[in-house]
């Protein structure tokens, strides 16, 4: 080990403006992109800065359970639609009337449209049995791996590629398809690709499916608010 950790250590401080602005406008702008790709190959290059920023996200115990499986071949992919087609038809009859027929409107061609698809799983045995922070929560490894995910979502947008999330599948049949052992999970099925434009608000919000709920209603001070409907039997 390094005889003084402190030699590890850098000076923080606040960035400046213009790269504040950078870092809020990729978040404020990002958005899951489920049909607008462009057939244009990622380069090399680029594609290995997004796996890098998603490998740059915390982990719990640093235990780094992630892995990054790239998609590029138009038979596998189709297998994967194929799959996703089955559950989305079982999806749709779980909606009922204008609901159901929303649903049925919405596009969702990434998997076959994007010229790179990523399955982004999560290792549970990969720093042992047990793993510092995820002693009392085993799904810690699991929303490490959504860091992950969310890391490179955001470099994404700041490189100007479209990233859309598919987790309508049964996981067996997307594992048998890439091969993946059952003890690992897939956390992500991600398709990315160049993109020429985006909506300028959440495509669900833009098409009337939900509207974002208001910060305010979400934070609560010290403790959970007591429902005044609890003292009317409500929920007994």
């Amino acid at each position: 080990m390094h005889d003084d950790p402190n030699d590890f250590l850098v000076r923080t401080a606040a960035f400046v403006d213009e790269d504040k602005d950078a870092v809020y406008r990729a978040i404020h702008t990002r958005r899951d992109v489920r049909d607008q790709f462009l057939s244009d190959a990622l380069p090399d290059a680029l594609i290995r800065r997004l796996l890098q920023a998603a490998h740059a996200a915390p982990s719990v115990g640093f235990m780094q359970p992630w892995n990054f499986l790239l998609i590029r071949d138009s038979a596998r992919r189709a297998a994967i639609w194929h799959a996703f087609d089955r559950a989305n038809r079982e999806a749709a009859e779980m909606f009922f009337g204008d609901r159901q027929e929303a649903y049925r409107s919405l596009k969702l061609e990434g998997i076959r449209k994007a010229p790179l698809n990523i399955c982004v799983t999560c290792d549970p045995d990969r720093a042992g049995p047990v793993v510092l922070g995820r002693t009392h929560n085993p799904r810690m490894d699991s929303y490490s791996t959504v860091c992950a995910i969310q890391n490179l979502w955001l470099a994404a947008r700041a490189e100007g590629v479209g990233l859309g999330w598919v987790s309508i599948f049964h996981e067996a049949e997307v594992k048998a398809i890439l091969g993946i052992p059952e003890r690992v999970e897939i956390v992500g099925y991600l398709c990315l690709g160049f993109v020429d434009e985006l909506y300028g608000a959440p495509e669900l919000e833009v098409k009337g499916w939900r509207r974002r709920l208001a910060l305010d209603d979400l934070i609560f001070e010290e403790q959970w608010p007591s429902d005044p409907n609890d003292d009317k039997g409500v929920y007994s």
